[in-house]
């Protein structure tokens, strides 16, 4: 019989007004995204100002607010395809290895005598000893400074190896631990990139790893590729060293183990500095903007323990002595210690302006890329450009819904009605689900949003024949509905299912548009097959409750 119990009922249309709820907010944008970052930027701890109260009350609390988020081509910004110069990270390694290796061998000069680092390449460590007849016994001191390699694929390896060619004793990282490294140093990467976008307060960046050694970045709302470029490109990497010497000289001779770095601040003067540092920006545990004692922009800084403890002994120890202070170096200021520093903090001061202080700070408590980033492509999207696409996507739907809307009336008349009202519920639905799950809208997406109108009323048009079918061989309406909806359920789920294992795969093996795509198509299949096997026949059911037509017309 055609009937359907009212629990379900109740559920099939409480569905319906909770997607079309959560979709309400996307047809009030401008005031809702106002409202949210009225919200946001309060709870951040800003100031409420009337014009942020003004935007808060925009949009009252208890409704929902959550809207589809926009995404590059929609809304404009920067895209950015950078490399990041893992091997970089290799001579890093090394170089933190030789203190403890130089220590090692110090403590048995008798077996190898002296010792001295010999120059090499960047990927490696060469260590000469006085006493070559002994260079086994000075590899296995080096051999026993090795650790296992903490990962899957790593596993049972060390993370160097060492060989020796005469006098000299060459230390290499372990194809294994450049492996890890080269992980490490992405997802490092990824996550200083990240926080540095979020610290700018961007709205849903997109930051991906594209590959072995590639990261994608694209930042809705911000100004150019160049200033995206000057946000995240910069290494930030902060240290302090001992100044040596100071000279006007590009080309002098630092000596071995030192640095000849230019003077940000002084225009051909440069600054002889040991090459290990004393403490390096790692160990900051906070940075902000600040003003020096004569009004100037500066930035103060705060180590953590081991930073500070490290900070105090030096500058204890060397009062009256210059310390370069170097931020991807350039020397940034080379004050005298005028006494000791207990306390882990300081202040940076030199020729800034508010903005680059603030953006020095920034990048400082985000902390310092591992390695360098090579920019492969870059590309910046006007807002205009994404308000056409906005429009012509807006556009593409309206004339893909009159048209699905006038075909479904005139093909099966009154039935056809009720299909198209099942379809507007159903483009409510894909976007209630949108904004809940906050999902980024593309171009590709507004696209997987038309193919969906498209393809929404198919499961009704095989319901619909089917009827038509039953209703010849003189079966009563009822019986002929109920046979229709009933027959028509395998070929309907066989045809979707097909449709979403592709969008399944599409969001896997996907990325960025492609995968939009892949979700509003998904999205789509989920709700038309809902709207089509439950709200159609809801509405048909109810109806024929109401009229008990002898015939129907398909």
């Amino acid at each position: 019989m055609l009937q359907i119990p009212m629990w379900k009922r109740i559920v099939i249309w409480g569905l319906c007004a909770l997607g079309l709820l959560m979709a309400m907010p996307n047809a009030f944008y401008p005031r809702v995204e106002r409202h949210n970052d009225a919200v946001k930027t309060i709870e951040a701890g800003a100031e409420a100002t009337p014009e942020l109260q003004a935007d808060r009350a925009g949009w009252p609390n208890w409704l929902p607010s959550d809207i589809v988020n926009l995404g590059l081509d929609l809304r404009g910004g920067a895209h950015l395809l950078a490399q990041v110069q893992v091997s970089d990270v290799y001579a890093d390694r090394l170089n933190g290895f030789w203190p403890e290796l130089r220590d090692a061998l110090r403590a048995e000069r008798a077996t190898v005598g002296t010792i001295r680092r010999q120059p090499a390449p960047e990927d490696e460590l060469r260590v000469r000893i006085s006493q070559p007849e002994n260079i086994d016994a000075a590899a296995q001191i080096a051999r026993d400074l090795s650790r296992p390699i903490v990962s899957l694929t790593g596993a049972g390896s060390s993370d160097i190896t060492v060989t020796s060619e005469g006098a000299d004793m060459v230390v290499r990282l372990s194809d294994a631990e450049k492996q890890a490294t080269d992980d490490r140093t992405i997802r490092q990467s990824l996550e200083i990139i990240r926080r540095r976008v979020d610290e700018v307060g961007t709205r849903e960046p997109t930051i991906q790893r594209q590959g072995e050694d590639r990261i994608l970045i694209q930042v809705p709302g911000i100004g150019s590729a160049e200033e995206l470029k000057s946000l995240i490109g910069t290494t930030a990497k902060l240290t302090f060293h001992p100044v040596v010497g100071r000279t006007t000289d590009a080309s002098a001779d630092p000596g071995l183990r030192n640095l000849l770095l230019p003077s940000m601040d002084e225009p051909g003067t440069y600054y002889m500095v040991e090459e290990d540092a004393v403490v390096t920006g790692e160990e900051l545990t906070d940075a902000q903007p600040a003003f020096d004692q004569n009004g100037r922009p500066a930035v103060n800084f705060r180590f953590n323990p081991s930073g500070a403890r490290k900070f105090g002994d030096y500058t204890a120890e060397n009062i009256g002595s210059p310390f370069a202070i170097v931020l991807d170096n350039e020397v940034i200021s080379a004050p005298v210690i005028q006494s000791h520093i207990p306390g882990g903090s300081g202040i940076i001061t030199g020729n800034f302006t508010v903005e680059g202080s603030t953006e020095l700070a920034v990048l400082l408590r985000a902390g310092a890329l591992p390695a360098e980033m090579t920019f492969l492509e870059e590309r910046t999207i006007g807002p205009e450009l994404g308000q056409d696409s906005i429009d012509a996507g807006r556009i593409a739907c309206i004339v893909a819904f009159a048209a699905v809307l006038a075909f479904m009336f005139l093909s099966y008349g009154f039935f056809g009605l009720i299909a198209n009202v099942a379809l507007i519920i159903n483009v409510g639905l894909i976007f209630g689900l949108l904004s809940v799950i906050g999902a980024t809208l593309t171009l590709p997406g507004i696209a997987g949003i038309v193919l969906t109108i498209g393809m929404a009323v198919d499961a009704n048009v095989l319901v619909f024949e089917r009827i038509r079918e039953e209703l010849k061989t003189a079966k009563g309406p009822a019986r002929a509905i109920e046979l229709g909806y009933e027959r028509a359920l395998s070929a309907i789920l066989d045809a979707n299912i097909t449709t979403l294992i592709t969008a399944v795969i599409l969001f896997v093996m996907g990325s960025g548009p492609v995968r939009g795509f892949a979700i509003t198509l998904g999205l789509g299949i989920i709700t038309s097959v809902f709207t089509a096997i439950y709200v159609t026949r809801l509405i048909i059911v109810t109806w024929f409750e109401r009229r008990r037509p002898r015939t129907i017309e398909v």
